[in-house]
């Protein structure tokens, strides 16, 4: 008897001592800004490291005005086919789910938001630019997401009329109306609260029910790697546009004086990271030709001198495809005419700067070559009787002229044939 009740309690205390040695723990992720393809990565991995670790939960803390759909969609499969539960709490105070936002919340296993945040406006944005609500392909594609969202909704048990409203509508509520919507789940002021109410709650993943432990768990939060850091970075519309302006003269400039490389180098990779930032971005093909036949006008205004007509209409066409460039109703995606105006006059004032300079240089005269001989004053070395030798320009040559001049008299280089200088005395 003795030796079974001590087996029992040696059971117990190993069992305490592993769950002491193992705690429960909570991965974190920070989610702030526009919702594109470097967001989704980093959010897939995130679930997958959750995954790896055997956390409790994924917390996402979710700030967005919205993004782009299809790196929406992949996000929510990642998190539809995640083992571990996904709780999306959107936070801090003054943060909002907006748009992309709204689908990725309908879509975790636990909805939370702080006091005085918000959420809806899931009119969908496209890679292709901002469907309009008129048009044929704006109605399909308007179509196509509220049937995504209802989807989303009806299998996380969340508001499915508010959902397609939300679409259709582009309805945005409190934090208070969507608990009464039930759109979310609870309301927590802090992570503290939310791990508090999170303690014990049952959800339905992909491999089955799970209860959610988080009292005395630990936090581990999971930092965006700098390489996606720098590429979310770049991803910023006025960011990708700098990129592509600097790209543009960096390569100019490599063009018109072979051999710099610098700014050849400098040209390429600053094109090649545009490049890659506008793949992610609603590009308008209009406005990318008229940036690129404004270059084309700048261009040619060095070879055709027009005297400023061809590079103004280079600046009316760069300002002007600068702002169609990004396709979109939503500010967030645009660039901005704070940018456009700055880098499209920057690049005006090199243009002129260097026309002005090739018009210099074919005003001057010419000091070089036959061109730059006649008119020259020098010396005759020697007597000249129809030919002899001058020294003009520091160097000697043969010369004619139709008078005879003495040795040491001023000269003047009136013609050239070949080699040989005709010259006249000089009064």
């Amino acid at each position: 008897m003795k030796k079974t009740i001590f087996l029992i309690i040696f059971l117990l205390f190993f069992l305490s001592s592993l769950s002491f040695a193992n705690p429960a723990q909570v991965d974190i992720i920070t989610v702030e800004g526009v919702i594109n393809p470097v967001t989704s990565e980093f959010i897939a991995n995130s679930i997958d490291q959750a995954n790896k670790d055997k956390a409790e939960c994924l917390v996402i803390q979710l700030d967005t005005p919205g993004g782009l759909v299809d790196s929406t969609r992949s996000i929510i499969k990642s998190m539809m086919a995640s083992d571990v539960p996904i709780v999306v709490y959107v936070s801090p105070s003054g943060a909002r789910a907006a748009s992309a936002g709204v689908f990725i919340t309908l879509a975790s296993h636990v909805a939370a938001m702080a006091p005085g945040t918000n959420i809806g406006a899931a009119h969908p944005v496209t890679i292709e630019g901002g469907a309009e609500k008129d048009s044929v392909m704006g109605k399909k594609i308007e179509n196509d997401l509220a049937a995504y969202i209802k989807t989303i909704a009806n299998k996380t048990g969340r508001n499915v009329e508010w959902a397609e409203k939300a679409v259709r509508e582009s309805v945005s509520i409190t934090e208070q109306k969507a608990i009464e919507e039930k759109i979310i789940d609870f309301i927590a002021k802090d992570l503290d609260d939310l791990f508090a109410k999170l303690n014990g709650k049952k959800v339905a993943t992909a491999t089955g029910e799970k209860h959610i432990r988080t009292k005395g768990a630990k936090l581990n939060r999971i930092e965006m790697p700098p390489a996606q850091r720098f590429f979310k970075v770049i991803t910023d519309p006025n960011i990708a546009y700098l990129l592509m302006m600097i790209g543009m003269v960096g390569i100019f400039f490599e063009l018109k004086s072979p051999g710099l490389m610098f700014p050849g180098i400098v040209g390429v990779i600053c094109l090649i990271l545009a490049f890659y930032a506008l793949q992610t971005l609603p590009i308008n093909y209009a406005g990318l030709f008229l940036i690129l036949f404004a270059i084309l006008l700048f261009l040619t205004e060095l070879y055709v001198p027009s005297y400023g007509l061809l590079t103004t209409g280079g600046i009316i066409s760069l300002v002007l495809g600068s702002m169609m460039l990004v396709d979109t109703p939503y500010p967030f995606l645009r660039i901005s005419l704070n940018v456009i105006l700055p880098v499209a006059l920057s690049i005006a004032a090199i243009f002129f700067f260097l026309v002005g300079a090739i018009l210099k240089a074919h005003a001057k005269k010419t000091t070089t070559g036959k061109e730059g001989l006649i008119g020259l004053i020098g010396y005759a070395e020697t007597d000249i009787k129809k030919s002899g030798k001058v020294l003009v320009h520091g160097e000697l040559w043969n010369a004619v002229s139709d008078e005879d001049i003495d040795a040491k008299g001023k000269i003047k280089v009136v013609g050239m044939d070949g080699f040989l200088l005709k010259v006249e005395k000089l009064k």
